[in-house]
């Protein structure tokens, strides 16, 4: 289910707050070709190394971020984005809070 109306206009990084010490995701939308999902992080707050089944495209919508994809450590500012493949190992870090739009295509078989 949907946390946003559709045919309503919105804008990305102001629809979703800081918490202090913690984070927080609201889901945009979600079908079976994938999801779209805001995320904020305070500073130091991150997810730790996972995989997932899907390809996952991150874009910084505000602060910046650290990550790293199959070992390899990236630094993101707002504006930012990078494609984050299938079944590779990642982790994301907060240098600074941050917020994020993560979109996850479902691979076609």
């Amino acid at each position: 289910m949907a946390t946003f109306e559709k045919e309503n206009i919105f804008n990305l990084e102001n629809s979703i707050e800081y918490t202090s010490g913690g984070v927080i995701s609201k889901q945009i939308t979600k079908s079976k070709g994938g999801n779209l999902t805001l995320f904020s992080f305070d500073k130091e707050q991150g997810l730790s190394e996972h995989k997932t089944s899907y390809d996952a495209i991150v874009q910084i919508l505000d602060g910046e971020a650290e990550i790293t994809i199959n070992s390899k450590t990236h630094n993101f500012k707002k504006g930012d984005c990078i494609i984050m493949p299938a079944n590779i190992p990642h982790s994301l870090n907060g240098i600074e809070r941050f917020k994020m739009l993560l979109t996850m295509i479902k691979q076609e078989n």
